[in-house]
């Protein structure tokens, strides 16, 4: 069996996570979103809620579980005995960034390897971030985020502003 791990802020899950989640689970056997804690940002959104919304979204895919972690990813992969991070890449300065965090990745747990997956270029414009500044001028994101999470995605990023 072939596993993986999909980390992430999730803050909000978007129509592009959930195209790289259905792309993973239709290559691996078993798929594991993790909602990472990122120290570099306050999140908006509670992460055991991001993780309430993931699973809501993703219980259409039967080999993907929904998991959150608070700490180094290396030693997420290690404790779950998982060697394959896949990471989705829009772009060239989003590719160099990603290698830099595979390389540190790598140095941390020498199991480790990371797999890229391109974007959707259908959805290449989309990201938390820009759903979040969507939200914050009264935009609509249904064409952003998951159909079925939307208004919960919206109600709860429009409580922060």
């Amino acid at each position: 069996m072939v596993s993986c791990v999909f980390p992430g802020s999730f803050d909000p899950v978007t129509k592009g996570h959930l195209d790289l989640i259905a792309r993973a689970s239709a290559v691996f056997d078993r798929v594991t979103v993790t909602v990472m804690y990122n120290i570099h940002k306050q999140g908006s959104i509670p992460v055991d809620i991001r993780t309430e919304i993931l699973q809501k979204v993703c219980s259409r895919f039967h080999n993907v579980s929904i998991d959150s972690w608070d700490g180094l990813l290396a030693d997420y992969m290690q404790q779950k005995n998982e060697r394959i991070i896949i990471r989705g890449i829009r772009g060239s300065q989003e590719a160099e960034q990603e290698l830099l965090s595979a390389a540190a990745n790598s140095m941390l747990n020498g199991r480790v390897e990371t797999v890229f997956f391109p974007t959707n270029p259908a959805l290449k414009g989309i990201s938390s971030s820009a759903v979040r500044e969507i939200l914050s001028f009264g935009g609509d994101i249904s064409a952003f985020v998951p159909e079925e999470a939307a208004e919960e995605i919206s109600a709860l990023l429009s409580k922060k502003n």
